[in-house]
């Protein structure tokens, strides 16, 4: 699989040169733009600007060294019911035009008024940069505000972006002192945000070493928690709104 850098451009946005000059030097291969500024393509085609790989089938590398431009279908493919085959409305896919260099093959695209998608090869090194980085990235606070959505405890992520950080910072709050996340939630001793500390904390771990056994480290043995202590991360806070709201409670009653 070929690793891509694409950008987008859409003339249409750009200012042209509506400026047609008499005299065009008789040496220059870029053709006059096309009267009244019509493409000889249809609206709203997007062509596709890259340099083919060499094929998997051989050794060979010819049509390697040039570029192409090839055009996005505008209609989605269909079944012709009485032999099978299939069709489409849209001809243009069919259309590729071939360039020496990229710079003739972005020219010919902005003469005619096409947004273009240009794809340009990277490197081994920054492809594979990539691919790790996309793999492996995930922020704790990106991965603590995502749980507390999905828990429905949005509210909370402030308290809980502090609460992470100081257990990323220090040793005390570390989850493997606990036999399990809801002795956390029942330690009466504990603040209301060391135990967020806490639970947060676990919860973070967990998820690496999940996430290390799907990409191939042997699970030895070693059950996920996750579940376990985003309950209890449901848990402390229902108790917190509970004991919030038993003032008023006896308030009212009174």
């Amino acid at each position: 699989m070929m690793d891509v850098n694409s950008e987008t451009h859409n003339t249409e946005t750009q200012k042209p040169n509506t400026a047609v000059s008499d005299s065009w030097p008789a040496n220059d291969n870029q053709r006059k733009p096309l009267s009244f500024g019509r493409s000889v393509f249809p609206e709203g085609a997007v062509a596709r600007i890259f340099k083919p790989s060499r094929s998997v089938m051989t050794s060979g590398t010819p049509r390697t060294k040039g570029w192409q431009l090839v055009f996005e279908r505008r209609s989605a493919p269909f079944i012709e019911p009485l032999m099978g085959y299939t069709g489409c409305t849209d001809t243009l896919p069919q259309v590729e035009l071939e360039f020496p260099t990229l710079e003739s093959a972005i020219r010919y695209a902005e003469r005619q008024g096409l947004t273009y998608t240009l794809q340009r090869r990277m490197s081994k090194a920054a492809a594979a940069k990539q691919r790790t980085h996309r793999r492996t990235y995930r922020s704790p606070h990106a991965f603590s505000d995502s749980t507390l959505r999905r828990l429905g405890l949005a509210a909370r992520q402030e308290s809980y972006g502090q609460a992470l950080d100081a257990g990323l910072q220090t040793h005390v709050y570390d989850p493997a002192t606990w036999p399990s996340p809801a002795d956390v939630v029942c330690y009466r001793t504990l603040t209301l945000q060391a135990k967020r500390t806490i639970l947060m904390n676990w919860a973070w771990t967990e998820y690496l070493s999940d996430r290390a056994i799907n990409e191939g480290m042997p699970e030895n043995g070693r059950p996920s928690r996750l579940h376990e202590v985003e309950q209890a991360l449901l848990d402390l806070e229902r108790d917190l709104e509970r004991r919030d709201l038993q003032p008023t409670i006896n308030r009212d009653a009174a």
